[in-house]
């Protein structure tokens, strides 16, 4: 396993739509390790694989440090209700916005054995599912800034959540 570079805000890789992944390789495996490795050593709760420079529809999401989450090929099915708060990318270090989301989301997938899966979230799971597929079709959360993007201070609280 190793930490990749992380992309930032103006790397071209971030705006372009990524490939459905057809098979589980070595080469994906390590991917989804390294990706992990690299989410948790910058403190995220969610990364998605453009965000390392691979244009491949895969996110790994962890909100609680404890329960990680492997998707390939997500897509959301169902949501509903709404959520506004503080949003912040691993992509934009430093900086944070507004958004508002779906408070409830039901995302269809593939484990890492491309296995069917599906997970259901609220609140904060809810947030990262929906930014990080955002990723996979070359969105940022700044597209859905209700008013602008601020500094984060060095200390930010728990509600800046950088997913």
């Amino acid at each position: 396993m190793a930490i990749r570079s992380i992309r930032e805000f103006g790397d071209p890789v971030l705006n372009k739509p990524c490939k459905e992944v057809t098979e589980v390789t070595p080469r994906i495996r390590e991917l989804v390790e390294d990706m992990l490795e690299t989410m948790y050593e910058a403190n995220g709760v969610g990364l998605a694989a453009p965000q390392v420079g691979v244009l491949k529809r895969i996110v790994v999401i962890d909100v609680t440090g404890e329960d990680p989450m492997i998707l390939i090929n997500p897509k959301i099915t169902e949501s509903d209700g709404e959520q506004t708060g503080n949003e912040g990318c691993l992509s934009l270090p430093g900086k944070g916005g507004i958004v508002t989301r779906p408070n409830h989301v039901k995302c269809s997938a593939f484990n890492i054995e491309m296995e069917p899966i599906e997970i259901e979230g609220e609140e904060l799971l809810a947030r990262a599912i929906c930014h990080e597929l955002d990723h996979l079709d070359g969105h940022l959360y700044t597209e859905l800034v209700e008013g602008e993007v601020y500094d984060v201070k060095p200390e930010a609280d728990e509600d800046d959540e950088e997913v």
